[in-house]
């Protein structure tokens, strides 16, 4: 490996008289070079969003990734330029166990049944929330990570080189200061008497050097001047240059709160349709809780037959003599449209019918919707052409 001796021993010298402007500075016994005001609160107001930056970066972090480990994880990963692999999310991880589970316990059974509906939905979930992750580490964390790994460190390399020029600045002010002191002390003090005219001639070389050296010192500070305003204009710019961050900033931020608008819609939207399936299914537990019950009904209820609509119980003790018929439940095909009452409705999501009863639905389309006595509230009967079923309100807006 080569070293030029040279130019090490000159960075070192630099290097070495900084640091001895630097300590004066500090120790109040040599003057420094203030910035002006306005560059001085375009650096403050770096500072302060720097800080702030990087505390609501880690922060948005724990929260999309609870997991430390996990984090550190990612870490590396990004370090070393790599594409993190994707993980489950706990959502994902509960449903594939709950499907797990009812295979083992049945899937035609109750307890079966009903965990491969809530594991199906509880997948659901744990896509939405990958999404929620996937997009809010693209739209707001990536931007804040650029910020503070790119235009900060841009900005701190040029205000270390600031400061650099600056004492390299005042330096050359003392530099001056001192040589004038030495040039006019010599030139009121001549050392020479008429004996001796030796001594007049070193005292006048004397003075003729104090003053060229007068005249390199004051060289050096122009030059050095020239390098401090170009270095400070440079700094000011890249400073002024924080109200774009903050309005791109503020774009992103704007994204990061429709994305978890739309995962929290997308949760409640499940689990709205969650307890509907759940609705269908009959009461088992309660059912196996008191098996001597006095009246038995059927189960389990027919898809056929409309939710809200409670199917007839037989009692077990009727009355002698009087033979009691159960009536038949009220099937989707039995319902006809009443001559008033009915409207016309704009479907907002589309909608997979889950059995024979239901109509699916596609967004935006219009449909003729109805209800009928003993209904649940949270649904309708919807018509579209010879199609009929029934069909969740959520999904609709009513038109007057």
């Amino acid at each position: 490996m080569d070293f030029n001796l040279k130019k090490l021993t000159s960075d070192a010298g630099v290097f070495f008289t900084r640091a001895v402007q630097f300590t004066e500075e500090k120790l109040g016994s040599a003057e420094k070079t203030e910035l002006d005001a306005h560059l001085e609160n375009l650096i403050a107001r770096a500072d302060c969003t720097k800080n702030w930056t990087e505390k609501i970066f880690r922060q948005t972090e724990v929260l999309l990734q609870p997991n430390p480990s996990a984090r550190i994880e990612e870490f590396f990963y990004e370090k070393l330029d790599k594409k993190i692999p994707s993980r489950t999310t706990n959502g994902e991880l509960l449903g594939q166990y709950m499907l797990d589970a009812a295979k083992d316990f049945g899937p035609g059974t109750p307890y079966g049944s009903t965990l491969i509906t809530v594991g199906e939905y509880q997948s659901r979930l744990g896509g939405a929330e990958r999404e929620f992750l996937q997009t809010s580490a693209i739209n707001f964390l990536t931007p804040l990570r650029n910020f503070l790994e790119g235009d900060w460190r841009t900005i701190s390399k040029e205000r270390r080189l600031l400061e650099n020029r600056r004492l390299d600045l005042d330096i050359c002010k003392a530099r001056v200061k001192k040589a004038k002191q030495a040039e006019a002390k010599a030139a009121a003090e001549p050392d020479f008497q008429e004996t001796r005219p030796r001594n007049y001639v070193l005292s006048a070389s004397a003075s003729a050097l104090w003053s060229e050296e007068v005249d390199k010192a004051e060289q050096e500070l122009r030059v050095a001047q020239t390098e401090f305003d170009r270095q400070a204009e440079v700094t000011r710019l890249l400073l002024e240059g924080i109200s774009s961050t903050h309005v791109n900033h503020l774009r992103c931020l704007h994204e990061f709160v429709e994305a978890q608008a739309t995962y929290y819609a997308q949760c409640h939207q499940y689990m709205q349709e969650l307890q509907k399936e759940l609705s269908r299914y009959p009461n088992s537990f309660a059912s196996n809780a008191n098996p001597s019950t006095s009246a038995t009904c059927p189960s389990p209820v027919s898809s056929n037959i409309l939710p809200g609509v409670s199917p007839p119980c037989l009692a077990s003790t009727s009355t002698p003599g009087i033979a009691r018929e159960p009536s038949g439940p009220l099937k989707i095909q039995d319902v006809q449209q009443p001559s008033t009452g009915h409207r016309k409705a704009k479907v907002l999501y589309d909608y997979d019918a889950h059995d024979t009863s239901e109509l699916s639905l596609l967004a935006d389309e219009l449909i003729t919707v109805y209800t009928v006595p003993g209904m649940d509230p949270d649904w309708l009967v919807g018509e579209r052409g010879n199609q009929k079923g029934k069909v969740p309100v959520t999904y609709l807006e009513l038109l007057s």
